[in-house]
């Protein structure tokens, strides 16, 4: 499979994924440069996802792979405010093994 396809692939079902963690962010009227951050993380875990050729479950690796990349966000976002870990590591997991499902299916080899 050629890299342009597999950076595509990445890169639409990112902002599919951004788009979603970013629609509660802007009802709870939360800064735009959290809102900017969540969505352009989703784009670099779903292409990140696309790329890793791990020979894992497709959902496992998209959890493991999203979480990886949260955790450097999350030990600032819980310094601050430690409770909204919660529906982060929800929507991190949900949005996690959806990704992985999802680009399973356009890129199977992978």
């Amino acid at each position: 499979m050629s890299q342009k396809k597999i950076i595509l692939v990445g890169g639409i079902t990112g902002i599919c994924a951004g788009i979603t963690d970013s629609i509660p962010m802007i009802i709870q009227n939360l800064t735009w440069d959290a809102i900017v951050s969540a969505f352009s993380m989703w784009i670099v875990i779903d292409i990140f996802i696309a790329s890793i050729n791990w020979k894992i479950n497709s959902i496992l690796k998209g959890i493991i792979i999203s979480f990886m990349i949260l955790t450097p966000c999350a030990f600032i976002i819980g310094k601050k405010e430690p409770f909204s870990l919660i529906p982060i590591a929800i929507n991190t997991l949900i949005l996690g093994l959806l990704s992985g499902l999802i680009i399973k299916k356009f890129i199977p080899n992978n």
